[in-house]
């Protein structure tokens, strides 16, 4: 339990950093916010939890394809606010959007050969 509570603690450590520094430079909370600390946190807690090699590669390449179709949410997002789109309303469509795109992608990977 200690454990779980040790993970759940610096990953949220992490999310509130990010926050902080993006609350006094939208543009370094963006950097830091963009880099793959989760993805890296994740893949070190699957190592400690598993070290199972070919769980973690295939986790850090399904993470690759993922991170793709949740790229337009960060132009689109945006856009909508300097639109007059209210927060909420363009929080939830750029999230459809990207839910849609998910599928999208979980839809034509294995028709192409990629299995994740």
């Amino acid at each position: 339990m200690t454990y779980l509570i040790i993970k759940a603690a610096v990953s949220g450590v992490l999310v509130m950093i990010i926050s902080e520094v993006a609350r006094r430079s939208p543009g370094l909370g963006g950097l830091i916010a963009s880099l793959p600390l989760v993805s890296l946190l994740g893949i070190i807690w699957l190592w400690r939890d598993t070290s199972d090699l070919e769980r973690i590669a295939s986790h850090a390449e399904a993470t690759f394809w993922f991170v793709l179709p949740s790229l337009p949410m960060f132009l689109v997002f945006p856009m909508m606010l300097r639109h007059g789109i209210g927060f909420w309303l363009a929080l939830a469509l750029s999230c459809g959007l990207t839910m849609v795109l998910y599928l999208l992608t979980m839809w034509v990977l294995p028709k192409i050969g990629i299995q994740i």
